[in-house]
């Protein structure tokens, strides 16, 4: 396993990244933008050699004695699966679920990736470089993350329907292929290795092959074009999340970039409702990152009903309460994944997609009333929080002491909460989680139809009303549920010859 610093190290290697509004970007640890995020990261591999964590990040030693990451560690059996849920989500927490790609997110890209190629019978050159990589990035610890490869606005308007492709295959030999094109949002890739794309259109144009590759970040060729960075103060107490959570989700721009044959991988057409596809591992991986972010928010509601003297406030409780039972909800859901799991064609131990659908759908419904609450509980002492600069005048400090202190509680103790909730469902960073989930996850409709794609009992329960009435009914049919189509986001229109 590698660490922090070598990770660090590995991100000065060439890359061509662009910040909106900043621009151009040469080392990605020092930059403004990035470097927060990059502590992160580093903070993540070296927090697997500290004896305190040992036990929730690592498994158990082996006849060597040797233990190895349990975010990179494929799921063998229920009990791995299950330890490897409690290492997500202890990690998950101490970020709030704000830094939702890790590289153990990657692990579970590659295996997804190595369980499509078994499941669709590829070759077995196919699937032994799948392997091989799954392995390479599960003893090194190398960041992969993942592209789903749409295109973007300016590609969809061309006139000419056969030029709206994302991604287009130059060129193709023995040794590998050459794309080039531009790819629309995903998270990450800026503090990445290496990038996952799965393209959406066949390459070339006709042929029914969906090509898949995976790609360095620092290739020839390849630009990462990052959205800008959310708004916050430079006072990292005004910011606290903030400051340290900006993934910075981004396109990427390929010219004529090389891909070796050993990273080409022949996928399929997207469909979100498949069961086993690619996301499979992700989707579980999510959802304890959504958890995540509502705990967080419980946990403030929490401390700040203690500290505003709300605790005993009728309202307050009957909102805590409720707060309480949309998590516990999420977090049965994820607990019945793991413990009521399915195999996977690869022979892995994979949480049972309903029970995470249903864990989705429960956090992305109770989001935006989490949110209200929290904005609400604290009153407008939300809004007027002092910063810690400002007890820096003496006059002033007494008087905002006045203001905010008192019930055993100090005026500053009081503003750092203040601002932490200001931050978690008040600031730029809030609003971009907001959105990006809403178009990355498809948002509340599309996991509502993975969940009716993979509900398995609609005939049984149906045709179950039979021992309750004293008329016969012919066999009912609801098979039909499990393919109903979602809408379809509404594409520019374009005039005949542009």
């Amino acid at each position: 396993m590698r660490t922090g610093a070598d990770y660090k190290e590995s991100l000065r290697d060439g890359r061509n990244v662009w910040v909106v509004g900043e621009g151009a970007v040469e080392d990605v640890t020092t930059h403004p933008a990035t470097a927060g995020m990059v502590d992160e990261y580093v903070a993540w591999y070296d927090r697997h050699f500290a004896p305190d964590w040992q036990d929730t990040l690592l498994t158990a030693p082996d006849d060597s004695g040797q233990r190895h990451p349990l975010a990179l560690t494929p799921p063998t059996t229920p009990d791995v699966l299950r330890r490897m849920g409690k290492q997500i989500s202890a990690v998950h927490f101490l970020t709030g679920g704000n830094m939702t790609h890790t590289p153990g997110y990657g692990e579970l890209i590659a295996l997804g990736l190595q369980n499509v190629l078994k499941r669709l019978n590829h070759s077995a050159e196919e699937i032994h470089a799948a392997e091989e990589y799954l392995e390479y990035i599960s003893s090194s610890g190398r960041f992969l993350t993942y592209a789903g490869g749409g295109p973007l606005i300016g590609t969809r308007l061309r006139p000419d329907e056969s030029d709206r492709a994302a991604l287009k295959l130059v060129s193709e030999n023995a040794d590998g292929i050459v794309v080039s094109g531009k790819i629309q949002m995903h998270t990450s890739t800026p503090f990445a290795e290496d990038l996952l794309v799965t393209t959406r259109n066949d390459m070339p144009a006709g042929s029914g092959r969906h090509l898949w590759f995976i790609v360095p970040v620092n290739a020839p060729g390849l630009r990462v074009v990052s959205r800008r960075a959310a708004a916050r103060h430079q006072n990292s107490f005004l910011s606290p999340l903030s400051s340290r959570f900006d993934e910075l989700d981004s396109m990427v721009w390929m010219d004529e970039v090389f891909i070796p044959r050993s990273r080409v991988f022949t996928g399929e057409p997207p469909d979100r409702n498949r069961k086993q596809s690619l996301v499979c591992w992700m989707l579980w991986h999510h959802s304890y990152g959504w958890l995540a972010k509502a705990e967080l928010s419980l946990g403030i509601a929490l401390a700040l009903s203690e500290v505003m003297g709300l605790k005993s406030s009728p309202e307050t409780v009957e909102q805590l309460v409720e707060m309480t039972v949309n998590v516990q909800t999420t977090r049965t859901c994820m607990a019945a994944a793991e413990l009521d799991p399915e195999v996977s064609v690869s022979g892995h131990a994979l949480p049972n997609q309903i029970h995470v659908a249903a864990a989705g759908i429960n956090t992305l419904k109770v989001r935006q009333r989490m949110g209200e609450i929290l904005r609400g509980l604290p009153g407008s002492s939300l809004i007027n929080a002092p910063a810690d600069t400002d007890f820096t005048d003496p006059v002033m400090a007494a008087e905002l002491e006045d203001a905010f202190g008192g019930g055993g509680y100090t005026a500053m103790q009081r503003a750092s909460l203040l601002q932490l909730a200001w931050d978690q469902v008040s600031s730029g960073l809030d609003a971009r989680e907001a959105a990006f989930e809403l178009h990355a996850s498809g948002g509340l409709g599309s996991w509502r139809r993975q969940l009716a794609a993979w509900f398995e009992r609609y005939n049984e329960l149906a045709n179950g009303v039979h021992d309750f009435i004293n008329v016969d009914l012919p066999p009912l049919d609801l098979t039909s549920l499990q393919h109903i189509e979602g809408v379809p986001r509404r594409m520019p229109q374009i005039a005949p010859g542009g």
